[in-house]
């Protein structure tokens, strides 16, 4: 028998004991690595997202990828004129003429209209789709305003069609571009609507072509010339066409106006314009135009506007049986741009027709700026940098779907400071969770909201600059 205490036997680990405290010691290991790692990674990446005050600039094709998404998805605010954003309390406004038309140039928002789109040949405003299709060559680098043009026989105000408006070149002359675009936009020479057709494109045909391509592209359905210094009753067009093309014309040339629009007088042909061999003489104009004008004419810019109405620097009259007493007008006051276009004018006589055209377009945009100004978003609001941890590149930026001035009314016994000071901007932003989805380019993520007062005039959507997979 055996006494006495008894010791029990310890026994080794087994091999798979062993093994799974590695397996544990080992997992905690990578653990703690893959917390410090994780921490380390967070806090670079935190630090560096806090460094950031932009999102990386755009490449050119992300560029023009996004306008055109934006032009797609917000097709009814690219348009060349459209209605205000908010409703507006009906007005009358005493407008003569048969068809008429007053939009905001900075936005194209429609004003007032009345038979705006009534088709009426435009006249001697054709003048400025002609004027459109040199500035153009100018800008492309085909032609100079310095460069001397020579004169075809087409051209010659001798052979102009009775009663036509002149800047009376003649034979043999020596005259620039720009002289002729002067004589043009004051004149309204229709002899140098010819000159400048064959100077361009050789033949009137396929400068008119030029003038109808110019229209189709900007989708102007109405309008259709068939000769460029508006004489024919077969050119056509309407109000709200010729307002809409007008604003194209001022923000793609907007020097023309104080190069030649706002130009008070023009005398032609100076001394240095006569041809060879002749000199400044008297002439007898009775029995018709002679071939060689000698004797300098002095005109006033057919725009009875300039210098009576405040801030009317253009743009361009017309005037034949078939359309009456025509006009395209723009003014500008403390930074705001209207534009207006009144046809089929009243007036048995030239005087009658001016005193028409300075009744209209004061009744219309003394209105304008008595009741609406412009407001530009401030500069905060046209790109809101967008940070976010799970972005690469860590951010993005939202920009309103359509970046132009917004047409404010004005408050009943409030002025213009006053107004200013009532406009408010709430910009309403999205979540951060929202940033673990996929974000395509022009995708909208917040918005806009501006209100004068208590009012709420319109809504903006922001929309991401880029795509995010």
């Amino acid at each position: 028998m055996i006494t006495g205490n008894i010791t029990p036997k310890t026994f080794p680990d087994s091999v798979a004991e062993k093994a799974h405290k590695k397996i544990a010691l080992r997992a905690g290991g990578l653990c703690a690595f893959l917390l410090v790692s994780l921490a380390l990674f967070t806090a670079i990446r935190a630090h560096q997202l806090a460094k950031l005050t932009a999102a990386r600039p755009l490449t050119g094709e992300e560029e023009v990828f996004l306008q055109n998404e934006l032009k797609s998805r917000y097709a009814s605010q690219y348009q060349l004129i459209k209605p205000l954003p908010y409703n507006l309390a009906s007005v009358s406004l005493d407008v003569a003429a048969e068809s008429a038309i007053l939009i905001d140039a900075s936005n194209g928002c429609i004003l007032f209209q009345k038979n705006a789109d009534e088709i009426i040949p435009p006249a001697s405003m054709t003048k400025l789709f002609c004027m459109y299709v040199v500035e153009e060559e100018v800008a492309a680098g085909r032609f100079s305003y310095d460069q001397v043009i020579p004169l075809p026989p087409q051209s010659w105000a001798c052979n102009m069609p009775p009663h036509s408006s002149l800047m009376f070149l003649g034979e043999g002359q020596k005259v620039t571009l720009e002289e002729l675009l002067l004589g043009l936009s004051i004149c309204s020479g229709n002899d140098a609507a010819y000159a400048l057709a064959y100077t361009i494109c050789g033949n009137m045909e396929a400068f008119v072509d030029r003038m109808n391509n110019v229209a189709s592209s900007l989708h102007l359905t109405n309008t259709w010339f068939e000769e460029s210094s508006g004489y024919s009753e077969n050119n056509r067009t309407t109000a709200s066409e010729m307002a809409a093309f007008s604003r194209v014309y001022l923000l793609n040339h907007p020097d023309s106006l104080k190069r030649y629009h706002s130009v008070r007088d023009f005398t032609y042909p100076k001394e240095e314009n006569l041809a060879p061999g002749d000199k400044i003489v008297a002439q007898d104009f009775s029995a018709g135009l002679p071939s060689h004008i000698t004797m300098p004419i002095y005109q006033k810019n057919t725009n009875p506007l300039l210098g009576k109405l405040p801030g009317a620097d253009g743009l361009k009259t017309g005037y034949i049986d078939e359309s009456g007493y025509n006009l395209s007008l723009t003014a500008e006051r403390n930074g705001t741009r209207f534009i207006s276009v009144t046809m089929k004018g009243p007036g048995s006589t030239v005087s009658e027709g001016q005193a028409g055209r300075v009744h209209d377009g004061t009744e219309l945009m003394e209105w304008a700026f008595a009741n609406f100004f412009d407001y530009q978003l401030p500069e905060e609001y046209k790109s809101i940098f967008i940070k976010s941890f799970f972005i690469k590149g860590m951010g993005l930026n939202l920009l309103p779907a359509w970046n132009e001035a917004v047409t404010i009314p004005f408050i009943s016994g409030e002025n213009l400071e006053q107004c200013r000071s009532l406009i408010k901007i709430t910009a309403q932003l999205p979540e951060k969770s929202f940033f673990f989805k996929k974000i395509e380019a022009g995708q909208q993520l917040g918005q806009l909201i501006i209100s004068i007062g208590e009012k709420e005039l319109c809504r903006i959507p922001l929309v991401t600059d880029r795509k995010i997979q």
